[in-house]
């Protein structure tokens, strides 16, 4: 299985340093990533000798590191399962999540998850990768995801969230349409009493969503949505409390599976800086076609 190693000549402002400054400051490896690393054999190498964080870097010599897992720790068990793959590389991989597929293993569901088809892509292209997810949607959601190969891909790209470097837009249908053409929901969001659902109240997380509607025609609007927290459930909570809750939501507003048969909302666009590299990455994942069936005109909306 093929490993991932982030080498580094030594030249100019590093020579003379200890490897330690080096990871820390110029590569940005956190204390976790690194106690993990330092006992591997491969873990830190200078010209392919394994050597401490303490050695002090010489000119035209090859600092290397690895970054993915020595062996799986997710217990993501590798099941054969249909994939949209829209970009990877040795560090990250974005998805186009169908919906009603689950990200993450859980109770019930051990080996029918994104992260499990993942892990055969891993394990039959020859990548010494675990699962190692950055962010979530739900299971009836669709659209773009990026999940991190090794966990110092997943800490950095986690950094990103919630900032300017990391952006989502989303796109949903809601029954009726909002009170304004645009705006800001900030509402804190909690469990709701007795259930497993989530409600806006006054002791719950702060949660900002805004939203831009896009169209509006019978009883229905297309709405654009970007989060600023990443609170379970924001979007269809948020929705629901503006009185607009998506189309199909079974558990914030009413099932309606002549029309679709979960809630109406695709994650739409994602863009993030690269881990390793620092390059802007951006994509575009076009509505699914349940989604696009709801539209009076799909041509009358640039999507």
């Amino acid at each position: 299985m093929a490993a991932r190693y982030l080498r580094v000549p030594i030249q100019g402002d590093l020579v003379g340093l200890e490897v330690n400054t080096i990871l820390r400051r110029h590569l940005h490896l956190s204390g976790t990533v690194l106690r993990r690393i330092k006992w591997l054999s491969d873990g830190i190498t200078v010209d392919g000798q394994r050597v401490t964080v303490r050695y002090r870097v010489q000119a035209g010599e090859v600092l290397a590191v690895r970054l993915t897992d020595q062996a799986p720790t997710s217990g993501t068990v590798p099941t054969p399962g249909p994939l949209d793959l829209i970009w990877e590389d040795e560090d990250v991989v974005v998805v186009n999540k169908p919906p009603g597929l689950l990200v993450h293993p859980s109770h019930g569901h051990f080996a029918d998850t994104l992260g499990n088809f993942l892990m055969y892509h891993y394990q039959q292209t020859g990548q010494d990768c675990d699962f190692h997810p950055v962010h979530r949607l739900d299971k009836g959601t669709s659209g773009l995801l990026v999940v991190a190969k090794h966990p110092h891909a997943q800490e950095q790209l986690k950094q990103q969230l919630h900032t300017e470097a990391f952006r989502r837009v989303y796109l949903a249908i809601c029954d009726g349409q909002p009170p304004a053409p645009s705006g800001t929901v900030d509402a804190p969001i909690g469990l709701a009493p007795d259930s497993r659902a989530r409600a806006v109240c006054p002791d719950g997380q702060s949660a900002r969503t805004h939203y831009r509607v896009l169209q509006s025609w019978e009883g229905r609007s297309l709405v654009e949505l970007q989060l600023d927290t990443g609170r379970t459930h924001q979007i269809r909570v948020h929705m629901a409390h503006l009185g607009c809750p998506l189309t199909g939501d079974f558990l914030y507003g009413t099932e309606q599976p002549e029309k679709i048969a979960r809630p109406a909302l695709h994650s739409h666009q994602l863009s993030f800086t690269h881990p390793i590299t620092g390059e802007h990455l951006a994509f575009t994942q076009p509505l699914p076609e349940d989604m696009a069936a709801l539209l009076p005109n799909t041509q009358e909306v640039f999507l």
